[in-house]
């Protein structure tokens, strides 16, 4: 059975939430429906013509890329132009595009990630915070032989961590009151008469972009009909997501010993290089895409180097000046996420026995040629 379009989106949204994504990115379904099934997933980091034309052949009828489809608004759609050839085109074949971009940078496994263990960063940050996860506190009242299976329940969906501890919770024994009425099938006891059980209080502390994901686990495995539980909202954060990566490297190597890790690993020709070859980096940045406002951010977190694209001529003078080195291997390295991607979707459909098959997209889209 193939899985909904729905169903596949609320997977990448569980490696890249939508509320890790910077304000006002375009990201989301940007053209055609998710109330279908999906034969296919294309992985993209572009949408162009190209790549379009792997769809159709691939037969997939969902392309998931990284850079939006539609990044200005549409005064109109004129067929007789590139953009709107392109679009016409993904409506003609029934192809969707979705587009995860800045929540994909942020969020854990996402590219800064993918790019970090490419170069074999260890112990990583954030170079900017986006986003602060809140916590919430979720309390509910089991029957006292339920109440373990609730509780493992909710902990395996993302509940009851505290620092590096998990399965955190406090429970209370007491007594429940209920008196079933007409309509209801109970659990325990029977229609119009009064009931008194032996419950348990559990609380434990959840963060809230996993609030659903929780609540509906603590719903399947209690045994109730109609579940008593509170939500509430804490004063306190929990983990900090953010663009970019600083982190160590396993041994320190010459600036010009990482040019050419970075060549290997990100799979690009030849880049652009701020520093003193000689220099001895023990500590670097990465950053996907354009990366020259992230300078001082990586100077701020100890890096001898930034890894980034786009750097302009004055950027790579101030940072000439100010003794940091970058490392520019171009906008397209992003293309990691790619295999990266497609191999986290393949993996969460084959657990849940969808028949939706996943691809990495083949096509090249980096604009520029070296000669």
């Amino acid at each position: 059975m193939y899985a909904k379009g729905q169903a596949v989106i609320a997977l990448m949204e569980e490696l890249a939430p939508k509320s890790y994504a910077v304000a006002e990115d375009k990201i989301g379904l940007q053209i055609g429906t998710l109330q279908k099934e999906i034969r296919k997933v294309l992985v993209a980091l572009d949408v162009t013509d190209e790549v379009v034309e792997e769809a159709i052949r691939e037969d997939a009828n969902l392309i998931i890329a990284h850079h939006a489809v539609i990044f200005r608004p549409l005064p109109h759609i004129q067929t007789d132009t590139p953009a709107g050839r392109l679009y016409e085109k993904l409506i003609k074949h029934d192809i969707a595009v979705y587009i995860s971009h800045t929540n994909l940078d942020v969020a854990d496994g996402g590219i800064n990630d993918m790019m970090a263990e490419a170069i074999g960063l260890t112990v990583t940050e954030p170079l900017d915070e986006v986003h602060t996860d809140k916590l919430k506190k979720l309390v509910v009242f089991v029957p006292k032989e339920a109440a373990e299976r609730v509780r493992e329940a909710m902990f395996s969906a993302g509940a009851g961590g505290i620092g590096n501890y998990s399965h955190c919770s406090f429970n209370i024994d007491g007594t429940g009151t209920f008196l079933p009425g007409e309509g209801t099938d109970p659990y325990i006891g029977s229609k119009g008469r009064l009931e008194e059980v032996s419950e348990v209080r559990i609380e434990t502390i959840l963060p809230q972009s996993v609030e659903r994901k929780v609540v509906q686990a603590m719903l399947k495995a209690h045994p109730y009909e109609e579940v008593a539980y509170d939500l509430y909202s804490l004063d306190l954060k929990t983990r900090t997501f953010g663009l970019g990566r600083a982190g160590r490297l396993p041994k320190p190597v010459t600036l010009q010993e990482l040019c050419e890790k970075v060549k290997e690993a990100f799979e690009v020709p030849m880049l652009r290089v701020v520093g003193d070859p000689d220099k001895v980096i023990r500590k670097a940045a990465v950053l996907g895409g354009s990366g020259a406002r992230y300078v001082r951010h990586a100077q701020f977190a100890g890096a001898d180097v930034l890894v980034t694209g786009d750097i302009d001529y004055h950027t790579a003078h101030d940072a000439l000046a100010a003794g940091m080195a970058i490392i520019d291997p171009g906008h397209n390295v992003e293309k990691i996420m790619k295999q990266g991607v497609a191999s986290y979707l393949e993996r969460k459909l084959a657990e849940r026995k969808w028949a939706t098959a996943v691809a990495a997209s083949q096509i090249n889209t980096e604009p520029f040629r070296f000669v």
